[in-house]
């Protein structure tokens, strides 16, 4: 991380790849989805690749990687039915809570307000985040749960803003991809790139954004722009 974030009051973590290594999971229920349609199934690599845009594109790239890209609207809508049995079923029962995220939601909840904002939809978010043990340590939880709402549009981010009761500006977001660095950007919040998620190989080489390698490390600076957002007092 280059320099300093700017003044903070909330923040805003990205799910999958942020918080939680979801990617088995996410693996699973598309290809239990995919073998309900008889199609061909997918290894873990791939589908890590694909994550973070939510189950609909997901799945439209599985279906383009099988040469079924223009497959008609019924089959999507039964394989996004299926993928969601399959995710209720089993949440987080393959991937896990990425070490040091729980201290750190534990270390920060007391000094700043905290939600998730993903493009995951907000019934499979919020079930993800009980079997994490996550949480009753989040204020709000803002899902993709419509194509409109999903990053890099800046609306869950507003809408965040405003739950939480702090400007944009004074909300940061915390995320491992370029969609979350985008919706930020449009949102007009800070960001923070964490170097352990799936797309943060990827953006190796953008020195300019404020990057993250540990918990730890997020941590230290979420609560230095923190402090730094608190009004000083004189004496005289």
């Amino acid at each position: 991380m280059n320099e300093r974030l700017p003044p903070i009051a909330a923040v805003a973590f990205d799910l999958d790849g942020t918080l939680v290594d979801s990617a088995p999971d996410i693996q699973h229920a598309l290809n239990a989805a995919l073998k309900k349609a008889g199609l061909e199934r997918f290894d873990l690599d791939t589908v890590r690749g694909w994550i973070g845009d939510g189950p609909d594109v997901l799945i439209g790239q599985a279906l383009a990687q099988l040469g079924q890209g223009a497959a008609d609207g019924e089959l999507r809508i039964r394989l996004r039915r299926w993928y969601d049995v399959a995710s209720l079923a089993a949440p987080l029962s393959l991937g896990q809570v990425y070490p040091g995220i729980p201290a750190l939601l534990i270390a920060l909840r007391q000094r700043l307000p905290l939600a998730v904002v993903t493009n995951k939809p907000t019934p499979l978010a919020r079930a993800v985040l009980e079997a994490a043990g996550l949480l009753p340590l989040l204020r709000r939880v803002f899902g993709a749960d419509t194509a409109a709402l999903r990053k890099p549009a800046p609306a869950l981010l507003h809408a965040a803003a405003r739950s939480l009761g702090v400007a944009p500006v004074r909300l940061a977001m915390v995320g491992d991809s370029t969609l979350d660095l985008q919706a930020a950007a449009a949102a007009g919040c800070p960001a923070l790139l964490v170097g352990w998620g799936y797309g943060a190989l990827a953006l190796a080489d953008r020195r300019e954004l404020h990057r993250v390698d540990t918990p730890a490390a997020l941590l230290d600076a979420l609560l230095t722009a923190r402090h730094a957002s608190e009004p000083t007092t004189t004496r005289e």
